[in-house]
């Protein structure tokens, strides 16, 4: 018999096309054994009958006369060959309801079906490639057993624990392994953007990287992607998976199929993408990171409710949220728990740019915003109320989770870094923009010098003067006369300085 690596060598095929041979039925399951000791580092390695080699052959014969593989795997009795995944993703987005086809019990589970019913491992990882969301299989086949995770987010690094957990593997499964990630990682990611994430790692686990990084394909503009996978089951012997790749905002989901199952029902499951990632974000396990808060709260609302009748009151309400949308998702802002008509939005590190100047950078867009509306109200109402957003800002190491109530889900951060930053918009006034001392120093001193912020001061003849890069504690800047600034006696040391302007890119791809 030949091991898989032999048979690889001697065909010229790559390890990905022998795993979709065998998805396709045109070779069989291969048996999973372990090595002779002349035979590689690898702990277990797949075995073949040596006519593979002449099915091989046939195979690219019949590719060099034109016939598709769905053709070839019916000539050798094999599996019907699943019908493209962007297609199916695709359909469904330009579909209201799905059709039932055939197998309308197998899709009407489907339509049952949750994240929890998912066949194989699964798991979601953020745009960093820390886990979010797992299921059981996933720990099981890919972590160690290991269910309790740590809270820290950053040590929940997917191809990290990947690494740590596949020691005794040959380089050329790890390979198989990282590579349908790191294809998805080359969507957004840079090589270097990649290697900065992992700059801890070994010399020899970089170098296997940045070379996955060369060889994989890019994962472009589809909503999914598939492989074909081969993961050892309990017994010892190979279980052939189709591994699913589904991009979202949030995060990237990868969830492994069996072969085995005769319709795609999963597929089309994975298709209805609000509902999964509706799932996967209530199921999301709470995690320690690094985050700024962003906070705002449109100024004097209780009399501008007063001035308009309840209906234009909710639009104009409606209207702020509409036009905002689109410049928090620009900036990866996430919807926080919030009451009445302000905002929370949380800011998470990100691959490939700074998350606390993308905060910065989404509250003056926020400003400008507000400038245009305002416009467009006055000038229909004939009045001359200003409608300002009044946003404080903070930065800090915190947890991060969800309530649920019903079919509603609402994220939240717990700690001081959501309360410093909730009454520093208490303290802005005139749709202002705020921000903790603390959270400008970890800004990298070039970008901070593109940052235009400071102080305004009174000088001795009672004039107001802006004093660029500098702090005041936000008792100092309080009147003392004013009883209502008794609120503020808890944070009444904290560092904050004004933000008026950044004169750097505003491209957001710049870490």
């Amino acid at each position: 018999m030949l091991n898989s690596k032999q048979l690889i060598e001697i065909t010229g095929i790559s390890r990905a096309t022998l795993n979709n041979y065998v998805a396709l039925g045109i070779l069989p399951n291969p048996v999973v054994k372990s090595p002779p000791e002349n035979e590689g580092k690898a702990t277990r390695l797949g075995y073949f009958d040596e006519s593979a080699v002449d099915v091989i052959k046939r195979v690219q014969i019949l590719k060099k006369q034109g016939l598709s593989m769905a053709g070839i795997a019916e000539e050798f009795g094999g599996r019907r060959r699943k019908s493209s995944v962007q297609e199916t993703a695709l359909a469904a987005v330009h579909q209201s309801e799905p059709s039932l086809g055939e197998h309308e019990s197998l899709t009407s589970l489907c339509l049952e079906s949750s994240i929890e019913s998912f066949p194989g491992p699964a798991y979601m990882v953020n745009n960093n490639f820390e886990l979010i969301w797992w299921n059981d299989s996933a720990v099981e086949s890919f972590f160690g057993d290991n269910r309790d995770m740590p809270g820290e987010l950053e040590s929940r690094n997917l191809l990290k624990l990947l690494f740590e957990v596949q020691p005794a593997s040959d380089e050329a499964t790890l390979k198989e392994i990282l590579a349908p990630h790191i294809a998805a990682a080359k969507k957004r990611l840079s090589k270097s953007g990649l290697i900065k994430i992992y700059s801890a790692l070994g010399a020899q686990q970089l170098t296997l990287l940045k070379s996955i990084y060369d060889d994989v394909e890019p994962v472009l503009k589809a909503p999914m992607a598939h492989y074909p996978s081969i993961l050892p089951a309990k017994d010892g012997s190979a279980e052939l998976f189709d591994l699913y790749v589904c991009f979202y905002r949030e995060g990237i989901l990868f969830t492994y199929s069996p072969v085995s199952l005769e319709v795609d029902f999963l597929l089309e499951f994975l298709s209805k993408r609000n509902q999964v990632i509706n799932e996967l974000l209530k199921k999301r396990q709470p995690y320690l990171t690094n985050v700024t808060v962003m906070v705002a709260d449109l100024q004097s609302s209780a009399k501008i409710c007063s001035e308009l009748p309840a209906e234009e009151y909710f639009e104009l309400i409606n209207d702020i949220w509409q036009q905002s949308e689109p410049i928090f998702r620009k900036y990866h802002g996430t919807y926080g728990k919030h009451a009445g008509d302000g905002m929370v939005y949380y800011f998470f590190p990100q691959p490939d740019c700074d998350y606390r100047l993308n905060a910065i950078q989404c509250s003056l867009e926020l400003k400008a915003m507000m400038r245009r509306i305002t416009q467009q109200w006055q000038s229909r109402k004939g009045w001359f109320s200003d409608l300002l957003l009044n946003i404080g800002l903070n930065e800090g190491q915190e947890w991060f989770g969800s309530f649920h109530a019903g079919g509603h889900v609402e994220f939240t951060v717990l700690g001081e870094t959501i309360n410093s930053a909730s009454r520093v918009s208490d303290f802005a006034r005139n749709g202002s923009v705020w921000a903790s001392k603390s959270m400008l120093n970890q800004i990298p001193t070039e970008k901070r010098k593109q940052i235009n912020f400071g102080i305004t001061r009174q000088t001795q003849h009672n004039e107001f003067l802006f004093v660029t890069d500098t702090y005041a504690s936000l008792g100092s800047l309080l009147d003392d006369t004013d009883r209502n600034n008794s609120k503020f006696r808890d944070v009444g040391m904290l560092p904050i300085t004004e933000l008026r302007d950044f004169t750097g890119d505003v491209s957001i791809g710049t870490a």
